[in-house]
This record gives C-alpha cells, structure tokens and sequence, in this order.
C-alpha cells in the first residue's frame, strides 16, 4: 500500500520566518563541507519534512522541490516594509532615521556588524516600535525605551520578505546617513568610536548575502 504525503514548498520568502532562516544558516555553516547534508537541511528547514520522510521519496519529486526552492532563494528584490501587524499591533519603520532617537542609535551601533544573524530580531525591535498615531501614509511612533525579551521573539515569526526589505533598506541608508553625519556626531559623548568601520563591515554583509543565497541554491 502506497503512504501519500502531503508536501508544502514555499515559493515566496513570506512562507519563511526568521526563525527558519537563522536555523538554516547555521546547519548550512556546521555542514559547510558536506553538500549532501546542506541540500538535506535546506528541504528540512524550509519545508519541515524530516530526513525520514525524504527517504521515502523518489529522485523526481526531490528535483521538482529543489527547483521550486531554488527559484524562491533567487529572489532579491525586496521592499521596505512601513508598517505592519504582529499579533494585533500595528508596528512602524523609524521614519526619519536622520532622527532616530539617541538611544536607539546607541542600542544598534553596539554590535560589530549589522547583518540577518542572531541580533537581528533585536535590531528590529529598535527600528520598529508601535504606531501611535496614523493618518494616510504618515504615521507617529511610541517613544523608544529600549527593547525588552519579549519584543524581540515577536519577530523571529515574522516573514523574511519584511527582513530583507528592511535589511537592504537600512544598511544602504544608514550608512549613507552616518557617513554625512559622522564628523557633527564625533564629538558627542557615548558615540560608538568605531561606528564608521562597523557600519562599512555592514556595507559589505549585502554582498554577503546574496552570496549565501548563490551558495545555498
């Protein structure tokens, strides 16, 4: 008797969640040698089909999953996302980060690199806060008092096609902000002395990614 599953291939980075995304990198980087395991991996984490499962299926059905991913992890044109809904708040993108708040400037320059690792989610949580009023387009946010525990597990379900639109958005942003702004910042106390190398460092992650993506397809 023949056993039929059901398989659910994503083929729109909305399907894939922060989550998924950090998991996969890092059984990608712990089994950077073994292309087999990757291929594995990259079907586990994206489709939830356990190595069990891919056994019992045949070469053909394998091919048509791996093609369907593979046209998925191509895409690269992604857009900021304004705002949107997490668990019935609606939340906002810093809409001028020419006036971000000083502290929230501070809580982002903090880490050596800006990329989509394990800081991400926290870094989310400074660029997004709750809106507090909205009319049309525009739209006011909560004031920044820093980013609790529970602010940054919201976003780890959140959709990689929001992360990526801020991500290219930001960095390409940001370091054109900073790069203007550094000298008027400098002499200001509790600058990050070593913000314009980390924001280069973060420059370079664009590039970075999209040769994760090459290698991961």
């Amino acid at each position: 008797m023949k056993k039929q599953i059901e398989i659910t291939v994503p083929n729109d980075y909305s399907a894939v969640t922060l989550k998924q995304y950090l998991k996969l990198q890092a059984d990608l980087k712990n089994y950077e040698d073994d292309v087999e395991a990757q291929d594995a991996f990259l079907i586990y984490n994206l489709t939830g089909m356990t190595p069990e499962m891919l056994v019992e299926l045949d070469e053909q059905t394998i091919s048509g999953i791996r093609t369907d991913l593979t046209k998925m992890l191509s895409k690269q044109d992604y857009s900021i996302t304004r705002t949107l809904k997490i668990e019935g708040v609606e939340y906002g993108f810093e809409p001028n980060l020419s006036e971000m708040p000083y502290g929230a400037y501070l809580d982002i320059s903090k880490f050596d690199t800006i990329s989509i690792d394990d800081n991400w989610a926290y870094i989310m949580s400074v660029l997004y806060r709750p809106v507090k009023k909205k009319r049309g387009a525009l739209y006011e946010l909560e004031k920044y008092n820093g980013v609790e525990p529970w602010d940054e597990e919201k976003w780890l379900n959140v959709g990689m096609d929001v992360h990526f639109g801020c991500f290219f958005f930001f960095t390409r942003l940001y370091k054109e902000l900073v790069s203007g702004t550094l000298n008027s910042l400098k002499n200001q106390t509790g600058i990050s002395p070593n913000i314009s190398s980390i924001l280069e460092r973060s420059g370079e992650t664009i590039q970075q990614l999209s040769t994760l993506q090459e290698k991961i397809s």
